[in-house]
């Protein structure tokens, strides 16, 4: 996983939501829009829940971008990536 968000803040996503600051969503390149998903962290199974809304990841070699809000409480945002789990829920 990796993530974003400052500097597309205000931004359309490709669902058409608008990106800001603290959102817990995320960008996958195939789950459709709307899909949750849970992603835990492997190294410390910390875990959190997101929606996917936009496309992509931007950062080659991740499967996951998560937004700010989500990276945050995973501390992926310290690191710039993470090796994650990803679930679907529904």
């Amino acid at each position: 996983a990796s993530w974003y968000g400052p500097g597309f803040y205000g931004q359309k996503t490709a669902s058409g939501e608008v990106l800001k600051e603290g959102t817990m969503t995320a960008a996958h390149s195939s789950l459709p829009m709307g899909t949750r998903v849970k992603v835990t962290r492997l190294d410390d199974d910390r875990s959190v829940t997101v929606v996917i809304n936009d496309r992509k990841p931007f950062k080659p070699g991740t499967v996951i971008d998560l937004a700010h809000g989500s990276a945050s409480a995973l501390d992926v945002h310290e690191d710039g990536t993470a090796l994650v789990r990803i679930e679907v829920i529904d």
